[in-house]
């Protein structure tokens, strides 16, 4: 099954322009409700009459531009802040003068903090700047002198409205900053798993053939040699891997966008699967199988992840105990979780083996082991005494958890960590 692409849009803006349709509308009614009661005070009440017609009409029809910052277009804000801007210069010619002179509300009111908003949400904090100012001046030639209120309402909604601007222009860079990090932690995923099917198969394979061509001699040798000098590459490749480019949308105002590859199950049909099933195959003359006699049920991810750990340690149990080593592989069935335990009788880990290994680039315990497990939300521990074997402890989850890093290698004796690292 082919897999797909998830896409991710994160925008805090969103939830503003909601508010913002929101503030319009109550505004505009709270504006005509200003004039309605003082109707009779007005000088030219027709003239009234008609802003808020228009007022009321324009708030109305474009409630849809104000829903995203895509819809609200520098012509629309340009328009909003005209009419905003003429109800402030016509409120002399429609009311009284002493109203005007006694601090009483212009004829858009709190209305025109609106249209600044907008500018502040869709432009940030300049284009808030250019908004607040062009009200400000418009406010001090309706009153005609620089008035203590008048003055108090400018610097407020001034200052109000370039905070808001620039807390939404940190909100983006922070959207571009964790929409980076949450691809670059996809990505690192992928490359994980990708690694461990790699280490599983290939890398052992050209591992193989550069032993055994040096057994062989000859043009084998040669082989051999190119065979392990292709391994150190792609364990390079593995180890290191690509991060793509993060993706951000072409309007930033849409917020980052972050695309992630989503592995599919096996068949959502299926339901659970009896671990048992995936283990036995394992079951030989030298690997001993103890299970519960009930099924053991885990997702279909969950399950083959399982098994591909357990065979992992098995490997390493042939690759470094020897051909001769016996193994038990010891199945608990939990209400909570799966146990799955792997002993051998070989001859342990050397103390600090494992980081050795880590640090050459094989990774087989920290990516084929500790890897499936921790993605899977559950721990792998690993027991290892010089001349007493190697003891892997395998906990999954019944229940998909979000992945969590895998609990540290206890010490015990000289190291605790997993099966012998798949080298």
């Amino acid at each position: 099954m082919a897999r797909r692409e998830r896409v991710m849009r994160m925008s805090v803006e969103q939830p503003l322009w909601r508010a913002l349709t929101a503030y319009r509308v109550l505004t505009m009614l709270y504006a005509i409700g200003l004039f309605a009661t003082a109707y009779e005070e007005f000088v030219r009440p027709w003239l009234a009459v008609a802003y808020y017609a228009v007022l009321a009409v324009w708030t109305l029809a474009t409630l849809p531009r104000v829903a995203s910052a895509a819809r609200c277009t520098k012509r629309f804000l340009a328009v909003d802040l005209t009419i905003a801007l003429t109800g402030i210069l016509l409120t002399p010619v429609a009311d009284a003068h002493q109203r005007v002179m006694d601090g009483g509300p212009t004829m858009p009111s709190i209305w025109t903090a609106g249209s600044v908003l907008a500018f502040a949400i869709k432009g940030g904090w300049r284009w808030a700047a250019l908004a607040s100012t062009l009200v400000a001046v418009a406010n001090l030639v309706e009153r005609g002198t620089p008035a203590r209120d008048t003055v108090h309402n400018v610097i407020l909604v001034w200052v109000a409205s370039i905070a808001i601007g620039y807390v939404v222009e940190v909100a983006r860079a922070s959207e571009r900053t964790l929409a980076r990090a949450l691809e670059i932690e996809a990505a690192t995923r992928e490359r994980e798993r990708l690694a461990r099917d790699i280490h599983d198969s290939v890398l052992q394979v050209l591992a193989m053939v550069q032993r055994r061509g040096a057994v062989i001699g000859g043009e084998a040798a040669e082989l051999g040699r190119m065979a392990g000098e292709q391994e150190v590459a792609l364990r390079t490749l593995v180890s290191g891997g690509l991060v793509p480019v993060s993706r951000v949308s072409e309007d930033a105002a849409e917020g980052a966008v972050v695309r992630a590859v989503e592995e599919p199950e096996a068949d959502g049909r299926d339901g659970p699967v009896d671990l048992r099933s995936l283990l036995a195959p394992y079951a030989g003359a030298r690997v001993n199988l103890a299970e519960p006699g009930a099924p053991v049920l885990l997702a279909p991810a969950a399950a083959r992840e399982v098994a591909a750990a357990v065979g992992a340690a098995l490997d390493n149990v042939r690759r470094h105990a020897g051909e001769h080593a016996r193994a038990w592989i010891l199945v608990e069935d939990e209400p909570d979780e799966v146990i799955v335990t792997v002993r051998d009788d070989g001859p342990g880990i050397p103390e600090g083996r494992l980081a050795e290994a880590e640090g050459e680039g094989r990774l087989g315990v920290a990516l084929s082991i500790r890897g499936r497990l921790r993605d899977l939300g559950g721990t792998a521990e690993l027991i290892s005494v010089p001349g007493q074997g190697t003891e892997v402890e395998l906990r999954a989850p019944k229940t998909p958890t979000a992945s969590k890093p895998s609990k540290a290698p206890k010490e015990t004796g000289s190291a605790r960590g997993k099966a012998a690292d798949h080298e």
